[in-house]
């Protein structure tokens, strides 16, 4: 299977737009039997989750059951829609390679190994449903792992993204290799802290954790392309 992130960026004073395609773009998929999974989402202010939406970009994350599907599986409207608002947009197309946990009790990229040979640039997608006893401490551990997670060696991209404001929150984001994600993920002492508290209090009612390898990448975020693929790695795929 394969996965697409298309991010989407409106006009100043047109983040109403995004928030109603949130609703009117749900009719067409729902039609979709094609599609094993879908999510429309919003996005933090930052990187990484956040408490403040940013009203101006939002997200479609699509599941195919393949190359030539795929291709069929982005409703007509939605292209018509984002060009109609002037709107900047950039799509991933990723291969889900390793990962665990559920979204909305399912395993949504698949049955996947926990650990793969694989070593190249990384997209990360870690997503949450964070129980409600718990949305105070949660948020209160947030900001030093936001704060440092921008200047992390090998940090290519990241997004704050998310269903629901609060409550069910996703980051997404790109590092030039494993080895990168790891060494911030587990030494940098505020994120370190996050992962053991995870455990320790039980903050989530739902998680799941899913690296990607990156096969394409187009488009425009804020002006710029905010992912290549270099030829060489290009070339290997």
């Amino acid at each position: 299977m394969l996965t697409t992130l298309t991010v989407v960026r409106y006009p100043p004073w047109m983040g109403w737009a995004g928030f109603l395609s949130m609703a009117l773009f749900r009719i067409p998929l729902w039609f979709r039997r094609s599609i094993p999974f879908w999510k429309l989402m919003g996005s933090g202010r930052n990187g990484t989750f956040s408490k403040m939406p940013d009203w101006r970009q939002w997200a479609v994350l699509m599941v195919h059951q393949n190359a030539v599907q795929m291709e069929k599986d982005m409703p007509a409207f939605f292209n018509k829609w984002w060009l109609v608002f002037h709107c900047e947009k950039w799509t991933l197309t990723m291969e889900a390679i390793e990962g665990h946990g559920l979204w909305d009790g399912l395993p949504a990229f698949g049955e996947l190994p926990r650990q793969s040979n694989y070593e190249g640039p990384v997209g990360i997608l870690t997503r949450a449903t964070i129980r409600l006893a718990k949305l105070k401490s949660f948020w209160s551990h947030v900001d030093g792992v936001a704060a440092n997670m921008a200047d992390a060696r090998g940090l290519v991209t990241s997004l704050g993204i998310g269903e629901a404001p609060w409550i069910k929150q996703a980051t997404f984001s790109i590092w030039e290799s494993r080895d990168a994600m790891k060494d911030f993920a587990y030494r940098m002492k505020e994120h370190a802290e996050v992962i053991r508290k995870t455990k320790a209090d039980n903050w989530y009612s739902e998680e799941m954790f899913i690296r990607f390898r990156i096969l394409h990448s187009e488009g425009s975020l804020q002006g710029k392309l905010p992912f290549q693929i270099k030829p060489y790695f290009a070339e290997a795929l």
